[in-house]
């Protein structure tokens, strides 16, 4: 009996290790590379210090937060897109989700809707910034289509609307996943209650705010997951589109940690320091989160 229990932790140990190689390894030896100097030197805190003190682009810009203007800091900005881009892609996915359900053709809309989500986000930053773009851009071509030609701009080129031109890009590529979790949320639902509720004379309005939304949590809890995962780490479109300029207005921490590890001369201490402050604010969110979901 004891050789049959054994026998299965025998097929993990393959995963194990390449768990063990892959990411917990990583993981420990970033946390132990935040706390050493460029000699190996143990330097307590002063990455993270530095991290926050440094005047060029640091994480939290004070007095810019205070003034209302770019840059704000990395870490600023990765919190201005969870507030806006986390709401429109679970409004324009639920929304997307309900008007599709049941019409005709409505497979194929969710197709192509899904698109940004399928093509590499290389792709996808590529074309938000030409969509934006000034001259040949789809959004300034209809905005001179309507008669509001006086708000052409090149929006990722100035510091008041480079942050939201990715973010509204953003919505783009990540709407898709969130309508498809909802479709699937939907099918779920017993057609008995939607029957029930139009006996019982409940306009299509409180159906959907007593059925729908109520039934559809566990759909939205994973949406807030996900969603909230991706703009901690956001990075592949914005050093394709803004590559975090003008002069860091669209700045986040993954790319931050890039600049410090890569791109500037190489201090691993910082790039260090900001990769395991983003794990444990991703760690908490999805904790917190996941919980959420098993009691829900």
């Amino acid at each position: 009996m004891n050789r049959h229990v054994k026998i299965p932790f025998f097929f993990l140990i393959p995963a194990f290790l390449l768990l063990a190689a892959f990411v917990l390894y990583p993981i420990v030896n970033t946390v132990y590379l935040s706390f050493i100097d460029q000699s190996g030197n143990f330097v307590k805190l002063e990455n993270y210090k530095k991290v926050f003190g440094t005047k060029l682009y640091p994480l939290i810009n004070v007095k810019n937060v205070a003034l209302g203007k770019f840059p704000m800091g990395a870490l600023i900005h990765n919190i201005l897109c969870m507030i806006i881009h986390l709401p429109l892609c679970v409004f324009f996915g639920l929304l997307l989700a309900v008007l599709l359900r049941d019409v005709k053709g409505g497979s194929i809309m969710k197709s192509v809707i899904f698109l940004g989500m399928v093509i590499p986000l290389i792709v996808g930053g590529v074309l938000v910034r030409f969509t934006l773009d000034r001259d040949a851009g789809v959004l300034n071509g209809i905005l001179r289509a309507i008669g509001l030609g006086g708000l052409v701009a090149d929006w990722t080129v100035y510091p008041n609307t480079a942050l939201i031109a990715v973010i509204l890009g953003s919505v783009w590529i990540w709407t898709g996943f969130s309508m498809i979790v909802y479709s699937a949320g939907l099918e779920g639902i017993p057609i008995d209650l939607y029957e029930a509720a139009k006996i019982d004379g409940a306009s299509r309005w409180k159906t959907f705010w007593r059925i729908t939304v109520p039934m559809l949590k566990p759909a939205t809890i994973i949406v807030v997951t996900m969603t909230l995962l991706w703009e901690l780490k956001i990075f592949d479109i914005v050093y394709i589109v803004t590559n975090a300029g003008p002069g860091g207005a669209s700045d986040v921490m993954a790319f931050r940690m890039y600049i410090q590890a890569f791109e500037l001369p190489p201090n691993y201490g910082t790039a260090s320091a900001i990769a395991t402050m983003l794990t444990i604010i991703t760690l908490g969110f999805a904790a917190y989160m996941v919980n959420r979901m098993t009691k829900s």
